[in-house]
């Protein structure tokens, strides 16, 4: 408990410090908010575009409307769109849940194929398995999220007509759980390639490492059966370093979100993000700029908390 305790404690000046960071970048960005509002066949007066200014909060000065937000923030306010009026946290709150069920499914993929996979490759070393799959992973790591998801978009929706090319759920017919996992198969799996990669190459080095240690051989000198071997002895001292990547990919899985939502017309925050930024709607970027760095600094916390899960050793004193 002292050990968590102290966790959010040392997260509280870096969530300071995100906040000042996310508020400085989109205000002293080129481009000016108002012009969203400019209507280049009628015109805008200089006093409607003052009003507009006063109306918004931009006529006051940096710091000031930096305490202003921050004093919002801390209420739980994140402020009203500039585009339409909306309450951004309530909008977010909708996003925020398609973009945690996309990024989720992607996760469990990951976790699950990627390590299921990378224990196979790691018991099997040199084999023909072992190059195979090793080969396949270097390609998966080297494939950023917008490529692997114009690919998956062109050949698996546009040539084989295999799944739908974009939204969560079919139009014209009731919602359902099948019609929303066959929305989400080709997303979450062109977001799951990453990760799985990686949670494969890392749970092979790892599995190896492990392998080769004192215990493993005096448990197969004492005649353990080799599944024993591999499992209570090999795979539960490789686990700790696969715990780190888990939580280390977090960060890489939200940015890959909001590319892979943008491309498969996924609701979520992605798409929210690109037309917030097309509008220079300021509180909504912020918003959800502030809500992504919440994740992050989150799954940094669980990562640290699941230490001691993973590996009884480790104790928090």
């Amino acid at each position: 408990m002292q050990y968590f305790l102290r966790r959010v404690l040392i997260n509280i000046p870096v969530l300071f410090l995100v906040t000042v960071v996310i508020f400085l970048l989109i205000n002293l960005a080129p481009g000016d908010p108002v012009d969203f509002f400019v209507n280049e066949e009628i015109g805008i007066s200089k006093e409607d575009l003052d009003f507009v200014r006063a109306r918004f909060g931009l006529d006051d000065p940096l710091p000031v409307r930096y305490a202003k937000w921050l004093g919002q923030v801390a209420r739980g306010d994140l402020g009203f769109r500039f585009k339409n009026g909306d309450d951004v946290a309530e909008v977010l709150v909708i996003r925020l849940q398609r973009t945690f069920v996309l990024m989720g499914t992607a996760l469990v993929i990951g976790i699950t194929v990627g390590v299921t996979f990378g224990i196979f490759i790691g018991l099997r070393q040199y084999s023909i398995w072992d190059f195979t799959f090793t080969g396949l992973s270097f390609v998966g790591i080297s494939m950023p999220a917008f490529v692997a998801g114009i690919f998956g978009l062109y050949i698996f929706s546009v040539q084989l007509g295999w799944f739908p090319s974009g939204g969560m759920r079919t139009i014209g017919k009731p919602e359902s759980l099948l019609d929303l996992l066959y929305h989400l198969a080709l997303p979450a799996g062109t977001l799951a390639i990453f990760n799985l990669a990686t949670f494969m190459r890392y749970t092979r080095f790892s599995m190896l490492e492990a392998r080769g240690e004192d215990y493993v051989r005096t448990a197969k000198a004492k005649g353990l059966r080799p599944n024993t071997v591999a499992w209570r002895h090999i795979f539960r001292n490789a686990l700790l370093p696969i715990v780190t990547v888990v939580g280390l990919s977090l960060p890489s899985l939200v940015a890959g979100a909001l590319f892979t939502e943008t491309i498969y017309s996924w609701p979520g925050m992605g798409a929210l993000l690109v037309d917030a930024v097309a509008a220079r709607d300021y509180p909504m970027v912020m918003g959800i700029m502030l809500i992504t760095a919440l994740i992050v600094l989150t799954a940094n916390l669980i990562t640290d908390l699941a230490y001691a899960v993973a590996d009884p050793r480790i104790r928090y004193e």
